[in-house]
């Protein structure tokens, strides 16, 4: 336990951003598995939506720094191909 009182409020801080940190990067994965889920389904009416949900859920990744950017470009091009190949 940090003694100096700005490791004691950084250790409080840390500890709330690995929380927000977790909730973005995990609605992410499961907007990308509901997405795929669809696909393989192959439900031509929700496809689009839960695309647009995922591709937003990358964006808000991104911009927060949890993911390259790069990845993030590979993850939307894929998603996107995805969706081309079933229509």
């Amino acid at each position: 336990m940090p003694n100096i009182d700005s490791a004691k409020k950084r250790v409080r801080s840390n500890a709330r951003k690995e929380v927000i940190n977790t909730y973005v990067t995990s609605s992410m994965k499961t907007a990308i598995k509901n997405f795929e889920k669809c696909v393989k389904a192959g439900n031509t009416e929700e496809v689009g939506n839960k695309l647009n949900i995922a591709i937003q859920r990358i964006d808000k990744a991104m911009s927060s720094g949890l993911v390259h950017k790069n990845k993030a470009a590979r993850l939307k091009s894929r998603l996107t191909k995805m969706k081309n190949r079933m229509e």
